[in-house]
Parts: structure tokens; sequence; C-alpha cells
């Protein structure tokens, strides 16, 4: 089941990959300094994934005026994710979910995905800078972007 508005995010650590190498990143880094924006897309490279990205690349100034992060998180490698963001000048980190631990606490695993176990689904969280959701959305259609208004609105 996918967090609810008003509960506490549970904590990660990820991996990112950047031209420097692997980098820890955790949801703790922003407590008390930041909202964050998490997105949770199904696989790297994808048609609709890559127009999601490039969407949030493109309004990210959007998200850095309200002092928000954006992280987005798959269960593709770090390696893969970093490819990805090269290919594409994505501006905000890209994390390597590969365990399928976090898609699992925040409640957006698909346990079948076209045949493939354990694939986050396409889902949006907005973690205040106290750690509490804020807001909350998945789909079971993978072809569903999440409504950035509201995201937006859910920030101010």
């Amino acid at each position: 089941m996918t967090l609810e508005i008003g509960s506490v995010a549970p904590n990660f650590t990820l991996k990112t990959k950047t031209p420097d190498g692997l980098k820890d990143i955790s949801l703790a880094d922003y407590e008390g300094k930041s909202s964050v924006v998490l997105l949770f897309f199904p696989f790297a490279f994808t048609s609709v994934c890559m127009a999601e990205a490039c969407s949030v690349r493109d309004d990210l100034s959007h998200y850095e005026e309200v002092n928000a992060q954006v992280l987005a998180i798959s269960v593709d490698s770090p390696f893969a994710q970093e490819a990805m963001a090269l290919k594409e000048g994505l501006n905000f980190p890209l994390l390597s979910d590969f365990n399928k631990e976090v898609s699992k606490d925040y409640g957006v695993l698909y346990e079948d995905f076209i045949g493939f176990a354990g694939v986050s689904k396409r889902s949006a969280f907005v973690i205040s800078a106290e750690g509490k959701v804020t807001f909350a959305w998945s789909s079971d259609d993978p072809k569903q972007l999440p409504d950035f208004s509201a995201i937006k609105e859910a920030l101010n």
C-alpha cells in the first residue's frame, strides 16, 4: 500500500553514479533543509520515463525556487542511470533502488510488471523538510505521468 499523506516518510540511503564515482544520498540529508520530490519510475531509457525525466530537467528551476530537491528512483543499476543522465543532460540525482527496498517501503513495487518481478511503479511523493508526506500518488499504468501541477501545489 502506498504511503499516505501525513505519514512519516521512511528514510533511505541509495547510490547514485556520477563521473566522480558512486555516492550515497539519504533522505535524511535534506531533513530540516528542504522539501524533497521523490519520483519513482519503472525503467531507464524507456520512452515515458525519458519524457518524465526530461520534463523535470526542463522545469528544475521551479523546484529550486521553492527549495525542493528532486530525486528520481528506479530499480536500475546506478551505471545505467548515469548513462541515461549523461545522454539526456539530467540535472538531478537518479538513485538506484537495485535491492528494491525503498520501493517496497513506499508501497510502489510491482510484484509482476510485464514479466519482470520487482519494478518500481510510476509514483510521486512530496516530503516536507520535517519528513512528512504531503503528496502521494502512484499509478498501476506506467504510461500515466504524475500531475506535476499538483506536486508543485503541494510544495507551496
